[in-house]
């Protein structure tokens, strides 16, 4: 369990911020400042989260490529409740592309979605084998001709499998950079070209995950717990606490 310290303003108070506030204002500061701004709450979020990973458990790339995609409008939770038993009947891509469509949606059905994503892992185990020879590929290009794979899923893979430079954007994160003021825009796309464009390579899915987690537990969407923040101070919003 994390202690955290809350970052005080000069009248003593603890910092909060106004989540009302339009987050796709133009930028208050340059974009040196920003990138200045992101290595500063980098430094604090990595003593607080320093072994930031996944939370989809996987022993490859193909089990990650499948759990990624079973992740949709889920939680990682649920997820990870039905693949042992997914990877147990299907341990690779060969064995899961001839898997009876049926079969895989009693699997998963609770995740949600259980047609959509039982045909998206069979034609996503389909494309690694006679596209790629068995082997999922590396390339953003190539992740995104798999059935299902997005270029969130895509960049899961390639930060955690690959070590590849990787900006994972969903909900937390965006949520968090945008009320950081890292980013100003709603589209992930955009919001990923941000902080491609702000953030080192080679802390990238570090990055992006220890900023996922903040956005978990105390950035929340509902009611974000400002006073145990310990990058408030760097926070561009004010609370209507």
């Amino acid at each position: 369990m994390y202690r955290y310290e809350p970052c005080y303003t000069a009248t003593n108070k603890p910092s909060c911020y106004n989540l009302d506030r339009n987050p796709a204002a133009p930028y208050p500061h340059s974009m040196t400042e920003r990138a200045d701004k992101l290595q500063k709450i980098y430094k604090v979020l990595k003593g607080l989260y320093p072994k930031a990973a996944t939370f989809l458990v996987h022993r490859n790339p193909y089990e990650l490529m499948v759990a990624v995609i079973l992740s949709a409008r889920t939680t990682d939770d649920q997820v990870n409740r039905v693949t042992p038993k997914l990877f147990k009947d299907y341990p690779n891509p060969p064995s899961l592309m001839k898997a009876d469509v049926k079969k895989v949606e009693r699997i998963i059905f609770p995740t949600g979605f259980y047609k959509t994503k039982a045909r998206n892992i069979i034609g996503a185990a389909a494309g690694v084998v006679e596209k790629f020879g068995g082997t999922v590929p590396q390339s953003m290009t190539e992740l995104l001709s798999l059935p299902g794979v997005g270029r969130k899923s895509a960049n899961v893979i390639r930060g955690h499998c690959f070590d590849k430079p990787a900006v994972i954007v969903d909900t937390h994160f965006s949520r968090v950079v945008r009320r950081l003021g890292l980013s100003g825009e709603e589209d992930p796309g955009r919001i990923e070209k941000d902080i491609v464009s702000l953030c080192p390579e080679d802390i990238q899915t570090d990055f992006s995950m220890m900023v996922n987690i903040h956005g978990r537990r105390i950035c929340t969407a509902r009611k974000p717990d400002c006073s145990r923040c310990p990058v408030s101070s760097l926070c561009s919003f004010l609370c209507n606490d």
